[in-house]
């Protein structure tokens, strides 16, 4: 393929709901697929929820009965990987027909079930579940919620449309992590993120040309009303603002010029059908893996074993 469709779509979680969610989700899909997307790209925890704004009642030294509750929330809200939903949502990848990424807050089914997990999960076209990337290093109070992946879930997808793979919101601060992407030859390169500050952009725009890739951000644009209403009635909700996510969504070219620029205020699917020769137009004069790499000089190690 020389040319491929893509949807970004910047919507928002019905916070603490994965049945909702996963509606939304199906009907954002389905949209997707009928405007003839080839690629399809969620926010990060889009599956329930990023939960900003949320304290969990923690305090360094203390945690709260409520806040307890609350991540019981959020436990029972996450989803598992494959599960239930990943099925619901495998059926409306294939009817789009569509490789497809979301961002899920995933629940550890391999030991005790008491870890969240932030999650890429892949689908093909077929709605075959392809595989998952988990976070590798969670932010700040993301930690508190969050387990950390390993370096077994750092795919790279080869596809009809090119290598597709993805690190989420800071983890593409993480060098060597880029870097491993680089070394397995990404070309569209996913960037789901809860990152909507104007810093975030240069970092998109930077990853862009030194990857020659395409790279495809993707965040939530999030309200209040999205929220559930007893969460709500909490004193930090009520102290937080109408808009709670401002969007930013992206698309950039391999010479980490915009292709549709940031979109803010608003929820909307950003459409862009990529010229895959770009990415060889772009390695003319720089190849961070091939033609401008110093192998002797420098050595990645990247630890993919299951930890």
């Amino acid at each position: 393929m020389t040319s491929c469709k893509v949807a970004v779509v910047q919507a928002g979680s019905i916070v603490m709901n994965k049945e909702k969610c996963v509606n939304k989700a199906i009907k954002l899909i389905q949209e997707a697929g009928e405007q003839g997307a080839n690629i399809i790209v969620f926010p990060e925890a889009f599956i329930p929820a990023y939960p900003r704004g949320m304290s969990f009642g923690a305090v360094v030294g203390s945690r709260s009965t409520s806040g307890r509750n609350d991540f019981v929330r959020y436990v029972k809200n996450a989803i598992t990987v494959p599960g239930a939903e990943t099925d619901q949502l495998g059926e409306a990848v294939k009817k789009a027909g569509a490789y497809t990424i979301i961002g899920v807050i995933e629940r550890d089914q391999e030991t005790s079930g008491g870890t969240l997990y932030c999650t890429a999960i892949y689908f093909g076209p077929d709605g075959k579940l392809l595989g998952k990337h988990r976070k590798l290093k969670p932010t700040g109070s993301e930690r508190l919620i969050w387990g950390e992946g390993d370096g077994s879930t750092l795919p790279v997808f080869d596809t009809a449309y090119g290598k597709i793979g993805s690190l989420i919101c800071w983890e593409n601060y993480m060098p060597l992590a880029r870097a491993a992407m680089y070394e397995k030859g990404i070309q569209i390169y996913v960037a789901p993120t809860a990152d909507s500050r104007d810093t975030w952009f240069a970092t998109m725009r930077h990853i862009a040309i030194e990857g020659r890739c395409f790279v495809l951000s993707c965040n939530q644009y999030s309200t209040k009303d999205m929220y559930e209403e007893d969460l709500l009635e909490t004193e930090e909700m009520q102290k937080m603002p109408n808009e709670i996510t401002r969007g930013g969504s992206c698309i950039v070219n391999p010479l980490g010029q915009f292709i549709v620029e940031p979109v803010f205020g608003k929820e909307e699917i950003l459409y862009a059908t990529l010229d895959l020769d770009d990415i060889t137009r772009g390695h003319f004069d720089f190849d961070v893996v091939g033609h401008y790499n110093r192998k002797d000089v420098f050595q990645l190690i990247v630890n993919e074993e299951k930890q």
